[in-house]
C-alpha cells in the first residue's frame, strides 16, 4: 500500500468503492487522511465500511472542506452525465482527480512509465513490467491492470512504476508526469464518454502533459490520428518522441513486422517464435515495449531475454489447451472488431467462436479476414446480427452458448484437422463483443472458456496453472 502521509492535513472525498476506490479509501484512512467515501451499491459500501472507511451519504458532504473528490474512472465526471457527486463537486469548484493522481504527488522521485493504446496496452505494460523485473529493475506494475495504485508497492529513486492508463484516468491527472509516456494506437473507442473522437484524443494526449525536457514519448504511428499526436509531441523542445511503425523503416524510431522488430541503428530481434507474442500486433507491443526500456538504459541482450520468457496475459490470445493439432485459444479480452481483427490476423484455419452484445458495425470491419475462417459459431445476443452479416460470406452455426459453441468448434476441429495437411489449428474464443449479456465480465467469461477447453477429452494443458 502507498503511504499518502504527504496528504496530511487535507480532506477527500471518494466515489467508487470498487478496486481501486476502496484502495483509495484505505490509504488515506491508514494514513491519517481526512476521507469520507460513497458507493451507489449497498454491499460495496458495506465492505469500505468493514474495511474502516468512514462511508458518508453524498448530502452530508461538506464541500468547503474538501480538497478534491477521487473518482473511480468507470464512472462517469462529465459525459454522457456526470454523477450526481461529481456535479456537486464541480459545482462547489472542486477538482476531480483519480487514485494515479495520489500516486504521483506520493512518489515524486520515483521513474513513471506510463502507456496507453485502444489496443495493446494491457500487453505492453506487463511486457514492460516483466523486461524490468528481468532485468534486475525495481519496479511495480499496476493502474489500469492488475493492481490500484495505490496498492501497489512504495517505491524509491530510480524504481520505477509501470502503469496502465486509460482515457478515463488521464483525464483525472493533475500533476502525473511520464518520465516515459508509450502511445499504442487510437480507433474511436468509449465516444459516449468523451464526446467525439477528438474528445477521446484528447484525453489519451494527457499521457504526454507536463513531460520535461529529457523525458521519452514513445508514439505508435500506424493511424493518422497518432501520426498527428507524433507530430504534435516531436515538436516539443527536449522531449525525444520515438516513433514505432510497421513494416518501414523510420527514422530515428524502431520498425516491426510479425514477430521482428528493427531498432534505428538496424540492430534486429527475431521473436516470432514466442507463443505469447502472435501476431503484428504483439510486435507492435514489442517495439514500443523495446523503445521505453532502451531509454531506461535496459541492456539490448536483457530485453531480448524478457520478450523471450513473456507469459502472456490471460484472455488475450491466451493458449489454453491443445487437442492433438488443434490449440484452444482463449482472447475474451476481444470485446470489439479492432481487437478481433488482431487475433484472426495472427492464425489461420479458424474455428471462430463470437458473440455477446455487439459493439456498433458488428463483425462487418472484419471480412477481409474472413478466408481464414473455417467455421464460426455464435453465441448470445449478437447472434441474429452476426449472422446477417456473414451470410453468404462464411460457413456458421448457431450455437446459443459459449460450451455449445465450444463443443461444436471441437468436433468439427478434430474431424477436419487431418485435412489441414497437419495443421495446427485454432479454436478461436474471440467475441467481437462485450460480456454482459450472459457473463460478468470478459474475465468471467474467458476463465469458463479456459476450463471448458482443458476438460476436453484428451485436453493438454497450455499456459498457467490458473
Amino acid at each position: 500500500m502507498i503511504d499518502l502521509a504527504v496528504l496530511k492535513g487535507s480532506s477527500f472525498v471518494v466515489l467508487g468503492l470498487a478496486r481501486s476506490g476502496l484502495a483509495t479509501a484505505r490509504a488515506l484512512t491508514a494514513a491519517g487522511v481526512g476521507c469520507v467515501a460513497w458507493d451507489d451499491n449497498a454491499a460495496s459500501r458495506a465492505a469500505a465500511a468493514a474495511a474502516g472507511v468512514s462511508v458518508t451519504d453524498p448530502a452530508s458532504i461538506d464541500w468547503p472542506r474538501t480538497a478534491a473528490l477521487i473518482i473511480s474512472p468507470g464512472i462517469p465526471s462529465h459525459l454522457p452525465a456526470p454523477h450526481p457527486v461529481a456535479a456537486a463537486a464541480r459545482a462547489a469548484g472542486k477538482k476531480i482527480i483519480c487514485d494515479v493522481e495520489l500516486l504521483a504527488r506520493a512518489a515524486p522521485k520515483a521513474c513513471f512509465v506510463a502507456i496507453t493504446g485502444t489496443n495493446g496496452k494491457s500487453t505492453t505494460t506487463a511486457l514492460i513490467g516483466h523486461i524490468l523485473a528481468q532485468a534486475g529493475v525495481r519496479c511495480e506494475v499496476g493502474g489500469n491492470i492488475g493492481r490500484g495504485a495505490l496498492d501497489l508497492a512504495p517505491l524509491g529513486e530510480g524504481d520505477v512504476y509501470v502503469l496502465e492508463l486509460s482515457s478515463y484516468q488521464l483525464e483525472l491527472l493533475e500533476t502525473f508526469r511520464a518520465n516515459v509516456a508509450v502511445w499504442l494506437n487510437v480507433t474511436p473507442d468509449h465516444i459516449d464518454r468523451h464526446g467525439d473522437m477528438a474528445g477521446y484524443v484528447a484525453a489519451k494526449e494527457n499521457i504526454f502533459a507536463r513531460q520535461k525536457v529529457g523525458d521519452c514519448a514513445v508514439i505508435g504511428i500506424d493511424d493518422e490520428p497518432s501520426r498527428a499526436v507524433h507530430g504534435r509531441i516531436s515538436s516539443r523542445p527536449g522531449i525525444a518522441a520515438v516513433p514505432v511503425a510497421f513494416d518501414r523503416p523510420v527514422a530515428g524510431g524502431v520498425s516491426f513486422r510479425a514477430g521482428r522488430l528493427i531498432d534505428a541503428d538496424g540492430y534486429a530481434v527475431d521473436f516470432s517464435d514466442v507463443p505469447t507474442l502472435p501476431g503484428d500486433h504483439n510486435a507492435q507491443n514489442a517495439a514500443c515495449a523495446w523503445a521505453a526500456c532502451r531509454w531506461l538504459d535496459v541492456p539490448r541482450e536483457k530485453i531480448v531475454e524478457g520478450l523471450r520468457s513473456y507469459p502472456g496475459l490471460p484472455h488475450r490470445q491466451e493458449r489454453v489447451a491443445a487437442v492433438g493439432n488443434v490449440v484452444y485459444v482463449n482472447d475474451s479480452k476481444a470485446t470489439n472488431a479492432d481487437a478481433t481483427a488482431r487475433a484472426l490476423s495472427s492464425y489461420r484455419d479458424i474455428y471462430w467462436i463470437l458473440g455477446g452484445q455487439a459493439k456498433e458495425g458488428g463483425v462487418a470491419p472484419l471480412a477481409a479476414y474472413f478466408d481464414r475462417i473455417r467455421h464460426a459459431f455464435l453465441i448470445g445476443e449478437a447472434t441474429d446480427l452476426f449472422a446477417g452479416q456473414l451470410e453468404g460470406k462464411l460457413p456458421y452455426s448457431r450455437c446459443g452458448d459459449l460450451q455449445s459453441a465450444l463443443d461444436a468448434a471441437h468436433v468439427r476441429a478434430q474431424r477436419e484437422v487431418p485435412g489441414l495437411g497437419g495443421g495446427p489449428a485454432v479454436v478461436l474464443l474471440s467475441p467481437a463483443c462485450a460480456s454482459w449479456d450472459q457473463w460478468k465480465s470478459y474475465e468471467h467469461r474467458g476463465d469458463a472458456f479456459r476450463a471448458m477447453a482443458r476438460a476436453l477429452p484428451g485436453a493438454q494443458r497450455l499456459g498457467k496453472a490458473a
